[in-house]
């Protein structure tokens, strides 16, 4: 899972929301907001896409 320095506004990326953590769906888009303040966090930093969803990062694309 990328830190948080290399996820920036405009990356297109994967994630993983909330209620498909067992299933492990992912979800591509680009990041709006980065919402995780650490630089690293053991289950991925957590953004907001611009469609709205939020989830935590899983891979940079």
């Amino acid at each position: 899972m990328p830190s948080r320095d290399k996820i920036s506004v405009g990356a297109t990326v994967k994630i993983v929301q909330k209620k498909d953590q067992r299933t492990g769906t992912l979800i591509e888009g680009k990041v709006k907001r980065v919402l995780t303040s650490s630089n690293a966090y053991p289950h991925g930093i957590k953004v907001e896409l611009d469609g709205g969803k939020i989830g935590r990062v899983q891979y940079l694309m």
